[in-house]
């Protein structure tokens, strides 16, 4: 494990919906955005619906560091850039989490600008 107890993983695992905030250089948090999360083994994985020109995406690419809450779980996280060999993995995942909301909606996160806007959800 990487730091993740079941008890956190296993809830996000099984719900639709994140929310997830970046944190400022004062230390002070912006606001939290939904998103949807993934679990690819021990690992929890977010992306930009909308490419790495997101808002949300940018600030927690170069904050690293932030928060995030949902089904029960609240905690701060490390936001970092995974390996690239996890790719087909994540998006296998998201096909298996949400392909029932349909393939236009699924295509936002998993095209190749959702792909390349992929981050690993680390415990902080």
């Amino acid at each position: 494990m990487n730091g993740w107890t079941p008890e956190e993983l296993d809830p996000i695992a099984r719900t639709d919906e994140i929310e997830v905030a970046s944190y400022r250089a004062d230390e002070t948090l912006l606001g939290f955005v939904t998103i949807w999360a993934v679990r690819v083994g021990d690992d929890m994985y977010v992306r930009s619906a909308h490419g790495y020109d997101n808002p949300w995406f940018k600030r927690a690419l170069a904050s690293g560091r932030g928060r995030i809450r949902g089904a029960g779980v609240e905690r701060d996280v490390r936001f970092e850039v995974p390996e690239p060999d996890v790719a087909d993995a994540v998006t296998a995942a998201y096909h298996a989490k949400y392909d029932r909301h349909g393939a236009r909606i699924v295509a936002t996160v998993v095209s190749p600008e959702a792909v390349r806007s992929t981050l690993r959800v680390l415990p902080a």
